[in-house]
This record gives C-alpha cells, sequence and structure tokens, in this order.
C-alpha cells in the first residue's frame, strides 16, 4: 500500500506501507510516483473543498474509489446548529441536504478552510463513479477531537460531579474500527459506486446516556452527572441541553449493500475509553473550569 500523507501525525507502530509526504496541492508534482505505484484502488480520507477533488483526479487514475465525507450534508445540521426541527429523522441517503453551502465559512476553526463543503466533494467524486461514506460522529483511538474528553477530562482531573442539561440529544456515532471495515467493504464489494451511503452504529442512546457509559467506563469513576438548567451549562456542553433536531441516521443502505455490520456500541465505547485513559490530551484541568462547573452545579 501507499500512504499519502502530510507526516505531520502517524500512528506509532504502523502498519508496513509505503509513505508520500505531501500537501494536497502539490500532488501533481509526484505524478511519476503515483503512476509507477499503480493503485488498484484509492481512498481519500479528507478531501474537504472543490479543489481538494479536482487536485486528486488530475493525479489520480480511474480505479475503484472509496471517498469519506460527512453527514453534515444533511439539512437536519443546519436545524440543530440554528435550533429549529428542519428534518425528520432517521436521516436516509434520501434525506434533504443542506440549503446553505459552506457551512463553516467565517468560523475560524482550525483546519477547516472557508470553502469546506463535503456537498462538492461528493458531487464531483460520484460523478467519477465513487462510493461516498457520509460518516457520523466518529471516536475511537486517535480521535483528534477527544469527543468523549468532555468526561474523561473530568475523571482525570478526581471531579465528583459534572453538569448536564437534558442529554436527549440523538446523534449517531460509530467507532472508527467500524469505520474502517466499512471502507473494506465499499472497496471489496463495490456495490456502493456511485452512491453516497451513511455510516452509523445501528442503536444510539442519548446524549447523557452515553456520557453515563463513558464514566462506567472511565476506570471506575464516580462521577456524578448532575442536571442543571440549559442556559446555566458551560459552553463546552451546550450539546447536552434540549435540541429541537436529532442527528439521528440510518446505516440500513450500508448493511443491505456492503453487508457491513459495526460491533456492539457498549463493547466499543469501553474499549475507546481505556486507550483515552491511557493516552491522556496535554491540556491540563483549570481553576475556570472548576468554577465553570461549580457554578453551573
Amino acid at each position: 500500500g501507499l500512504v499519502v500523507h502530510r507526516g505531520r501525525r502517524q500512528p506509532e507502530p504502523w502498519v508496513a506501507v509505503r509513505h508520500l509526504r505531501t500537501d494536497r496541492q502539490d500532488l501533481p508534482r509526484h505524478r511519476d510516483v503515483i503512476r509507477d505505484f499503480a493503485p488498484d484502488a484509492v481512498v481519500d480520507a479528507y478531501a474537504l473543498t472543490a479543489q481538494d477533488v479536482t487536485t486528486a483526479q488530475s493525479v489520480l487514475p480511474e480505479v475503484p474509489t472509496v471517498v469519506l465525507s460527512s453527514q453534515d450534508v444533511y439539512q437536519a445540521f443546519t436545524g440543530l446548529s440554528t435550533g429549529k426541527c428542519l428534518s425528520p429523522v432517521p436521516l436516509t441517503e434520501e434525506s434533504e441536504v443542506r440549503r446553505d453551502r459552506y457551512p463553516y465559512r467565517g468560523s475560524g476553526l482550525e483546519g477547516i478552510p472557508e470553502d469546506y463543503e463535503k456537498l462538492d466533494v461528493e458531487a464531483r467524486w460520484i460523478d467519477r463513479g465513487a462510493t461516498v461514506l457520509r460518516l457520523p460522529m466518529v471516536y475511537g483511538p486517535h480521535d483528534r477531537q477527544r469527543r468523549e474528553d468532555l468526561v474523561l477530562r473530568r475523571i482525570r482531573a478526581g471531579r465528583r460531579r459534572m453538569p448536564v442539561g437534558a442529554g436527549n440529544l440523538l446523534w449517531t456515532r460509530a467507532h472508527v474500527d467500524d469505520v474502517a471495515t466499512g471502507v473494506l467493504s465499499a472497496v471489496d464489494i463495490r456495490a456502493g459506486d456511485g452512491l453516497a451511503i451513511n455510516l452509523g452504529e445501528t442503536s444510539t442512546v442519548p446524549m447523557v446516556e452515553w456520557f453515563e457509559h463513558i464514566v462506567r467506563g472511565g476506570a471506575g469513576a464516580e462521577l456524578e452527572l448532575v442536571r442543571v438548567p440549559d442556559d446555566v451549562l458551560p459552553a463546552e456542553l451546550a450539546l447536552t441541553g434540549s435540541p429541537r433536531q436529532h442527528i439521528l441516521t440510518s446505516s440500513a443502505l450500508a448493511q443491505s449493500l456492503l453487508s457491513w455490520a459495526p460491533a456492539d456500541p457498549a463493547a466499543r465505547v469501553a474499549e475507546s475509553v481505556k486507550w483515552h485513559l491511557d493516552n491522556p490530551p496535554d491540556t491540563p484541568w483549570t481553576d475556570d473550569d472548576t468554577k465553570a462547573d461549580d457554578e453551573a452545579v
């Protein structure tokens, strides 16, 4: 295999593969390397913009291709961010996509370009016959967003109480290893060529119950989730409030077309929690964090 990446982050140990370290926009400079490698299939894991796709397609051969997209393409994500219910759930591949483009323009989010748009990415790759996999909230080892850390950072700090809102948000998740098996299935089976397909766990508990699973998997931690009014929640815990829009998706198409089935979510959360407890981030718990939680409670 040949892994094309920028070389800024790399898990250790890693599988024995060849590496091509380059920025995506410099891919044309390595045309000869890619031609000599002659890939049988391509997985595009990090196309964020239309230009990202144009650059890759100018260099890559037309072979079976799987592209990772996001379920932020759905109009439901606009509903979640605006506090409106805009789409019924569960979301399927036929659900309405966002009416507004470039959802993060002007946000200043690190690593997100102004012209980020997975709808542009999907359209260009589907025109070339690729399988597009729409990913939910992905968690597990090496998660750069550390989604479980809302809970785990409080456990590491020895906190005994954590403020939460109603916590009834239903947001489909998937463990990174299950995403990987979905990618391999799409490459091998090819039944999804030219289609966009949702991946996600087949059962989803509300946000607060997911937090409880994390606590129970947290090496015997004693952390009480304390219900507080939504308007006093610390900003980082806003998603534990009472949303009008859920992001609950169906993976029935992936199961039928790709013969894909994710593992049991409870077991996956326990695996993920263990990894994150063994590999904590550098960001410390601060006095300001303590004050925000205590005031909310």
